[in-house]
């Protein structure tokens, strides 16, 4: 029995080898070695099996604890910072050429964005982010679309299968900019926000249409709010942001939120109304859509619509950049060409 045992511990002595345990890792669980000692078993006694397969299994547990601690402190590695440009363990002379910060800049959607921005700040407008992310709540049902209502059809988007939308316009504020406003207006004073965000479409490309783009969305309801009010709020932004006198229209339109409803449109500043691809050959160039908040709309966000009336504009920002700086192709502002940010640094 006593040569049994020793082959136990010449067995442990063996697999605790820090060098062995480091190359063959959990295999050695597994080892000749150690399964070996089992066969013993059968030619004990009934005594002294259960003593001798005892002391195998403590070994084994012993091992196992040994590897345990062994990954546990492989795991307690330096950190790595994965945003370093260079491998400090690569030779200086190997290391890559890097690009001087300074050549880097805005990108010129976010620039005219800030511009907007500043200049609704000017008008005393307030700022909000839309969400990337929204419900069927939001996205529609606050907005005056009933269930099935065929106008959903027009915001055809991205949706997720948990029934999540990727929003088509940033009027999936409005409810939240309104229920908030409520107390404003308790207080005496209008609600006045803009909202802008990126927005998704199912969209086929081409030269003035994306799948993605950015939007920025205006509310402003107070008492005897009118059509008056929205169009010269927004033909004095337009002139503040062209800095010269904007020929504008406004066409009738449907939208179930605004009530009437209607589309800004401006003169094709590519072709000076002789008709171009930009313009889809019609002289004129849609620029967003508008109205008079719906009733509905300003009673589901808890509004009395009978003592405020207001109203809402939604416009893309990135056919406002291409009207500014000429741009002709709305894919340009997607495309990462360096050629065409760097006109813009």
């Amino acid at each position: 029995m006593d040569y049994k045992y020793s082959q136990i511990q010449e067995v442990a002595s063996k697999l605790k080898d820090p060098e062995l345990l480091k190359t063959k890792g959990r295999a050695i669980l597994r080892s000749p070695e150690l399964n070996g000692l089992f066969s013993h078993l059968k030619e004990m006694d009934a005594n002294n099996r259960a003593e001798f397969g005892k002391e195998i299994n403590n070994l084994k547990t012993e091992l196992t604890e040994i590897l345990d601690n062994m990954e546990n402190e492989s795991i307690q590695l330096d950190p790595i910072d994965v945003t370093a440009p260079i491998d400090k363990n690569v030779a200086s002379d190997k290391h890559p050429r890097l690009l001087n910060s300074s050549h880097g800049s805005k990108h010129p959607l976010m620039t005219e964005l800030d511009n907007i921005l500043d200049i609704f700040y000017r008008m005393g407008f307030t700022a909000l982010e839309s969400r990337q992310v929204d419900d069927d709540f939001h996205m529609f049902e606050s907005l005056n679309f009933p269930e099935d209502h065929p106008a959903r059809d027009d915001y055809d988007t991205f949706m997720t299968t948990t029934g999540l939308i990727a929003p088509a316009h940033t009027s999936t504020m409005q409810n939240r900019v309104l229920v908030d406003g409520k107390k404003l207006l308790d207080e005496g004073s209008p609600i006045a926000s803009v909202l802008p965000g990126r927005v998704f479409r199912n969209e086929d490309v081409d030269a003035r249409h994306g799948h993605t783009f950015y939007q920025v969305e205006g509310i402003y309801v107070d008492k005897g709010i009118n059509t008056g009010h929205l169009i010269s709020t927004f033909k004095t932004f337009l002139e503040e942001y062209y800095s010269q006198e904007m020929e504008l229209i406004l066409q009738p339109f449907y939208f179930p939120f605004t009530e009437p409803s209607f589309e800004f449109v401006l003169s094709c500043p590519f072709c000076q109304k002789n008709g171009c691809n930009v313009c889809s050959y019609s002289g004129w160039i849609e620029l967003g859509g508008c109205g008079m908040i719906h009733p509905n709309v300003l009673k589901m966000a808890g509004i009395d619509s009978d003592i405020y009336t207001g109203f809402a504009w939604g416009f893309g920002v990135d056919r406002l950049v291409m009207m500014k700086h000429g741009i002709e192709d709305i894919r340009h502002f997607m495309a990462g060409k360096l050629e065409f940010l760097r006109q813009f640094s």
